[in-house]
């Protein structure tokens, strides 16, 4: 609990320090923004309200930083927490532990990557549908899972190594979600996309 608070409080105030209900002006970012309210709370209340033998969540972290950018993300994954806390019969600690270990770290771990991409790579269409959307969603999310359990955060009634496996798995759930909606939105609404620009990365 106080690993969790310690960084649900950091990551939030380094987010507040960006102003981020600054990107809200233009009402470009309100309709990913309602649609991640509405839909990402359920997949992180699902195993919460069904039972299932291995309790893993998607987590969608990562395509919100690419439609919302970092700054607005953060705040708003931990509404999606508190949302997700409402609806099922979750407890308080479970919320805090999935806003921090299913939002907030890969969301946090994406922008990095992001940055580092943009850094070393540069600004094309492929490498941001392919190796941001795609392939970066994979390597953020199992890594945020890797880090939860090294913190001690282990899935109940899984050894670590299966553990590991179902991870990895679904990380790529995620990816392969994160790459198909962020390459439907780039050919056809990129408007809801704050990390990207058509003046960036289709000059080539």
């Amino acid at each position: 609990m106080p690993t969790n608070l310690t960084i649900l409080t950091l990551t939030l105030l380094g987010a507040l320090v960006f102003r981020p209900w600054r990107l809200l002006i233009g009402g470009q970012r309100l309709t990913p923004l309602l649609a991640t309210l509405t839909l990402v709370p359920w997949m992180w209340a699902l195993p919460s309200l069904h039972k299932m033998p291995l309790q893993l969540q998607g987590s969608g972290a990562c395509l919100v930083v690419l439609m919302l950018g970092w700054p607005l993300a953060v705040p708003v994954l931990c509404v999606v927490g508190l949302i997700a806390a409402l609806i099922s019969p979750m407890s308080w600690h479970t919320a805090l532990d999935l806003t921090v270990w299913l939002g907030l770290v890969p969301a946090t771990l994406a922008v990095l990557l992001g940055a580092a991409i943009r850094r070393w790579i540069g600004l094309h269409l492929f490498v941001y549908v392919l190796g941001r959307a795609f392939l970066g969603t994979a390597l953020c999310v199992f890594a945020a899972g890797l880090l939860a359990q090294y913190a001690g955060h282990s899935l109940p009634g899984i050894d670590d190594d299966l553990s590991l496996v179902a991870r990895w798995l679904v990380a790529w759930g995620d990816a392969f979600v994160t790459g198909m909606f962020t390459a439907i939105m780039v050919a056809y609404q990129p408007d809801w996309l704050a990390t990207w620009s058509d003046r960036l990365y289709l000059k080539h």
